[in-house]
């Protein structure tokens, strides 16, 4: 998110978001989510939010990327305890075609780039 050319602030870094809260009191607190529910200036929440937004999903992404790799590793046929796409399937509650279709794209992840000139 850009800053305006009109805005007299100097631009922000981003820094992740912290996904961890404090430890709660004794007391039960009303269910929070980030503190969002808290922000009463709808800019600011729109703002916050979509930082949420964007961080859940590339962190969804980068965790999809490890799924692929460790399915390729766990059916990599030159492990003597190498699974089948069913086996691989079951233990990450995908269906059989579409765990072929993760080891598949895992083994594109692990192959070494090569640099095109």
């Amino acid at each position: 998110m850009p800053d305006s050319p009109e805005s007299s602030e100097p631009p922000r870094r981003l820094r992740p978001v912290q996904l961890l809260f404090e430890p709660q009191s004794a007391e039960p607190e009303p269910e929070r989510f980030f503190d969002l529910e808290s922000i009463e200036d709808p800019a600011e929440l729109l703002r916050r939010s979509t930082e949420l937004a964007l961080a859940f999903r590339t962190a969804a992404e980068r965790a999809t990327d490890f799924q692929a790799v460790a399915a390729a590793q766990l059916a990599d046929p030159r492990r003597f305890d190498a699974l089948s796409d069913a086996e691989v399937a079951q233990r990450a509650d995908w269906t059989p075609d579409y765990a072929a279709k993760m080891i598949e794209y895992g083994r594109t992840l692990l192959q070494p780039r090569r640099h095109e000139d």
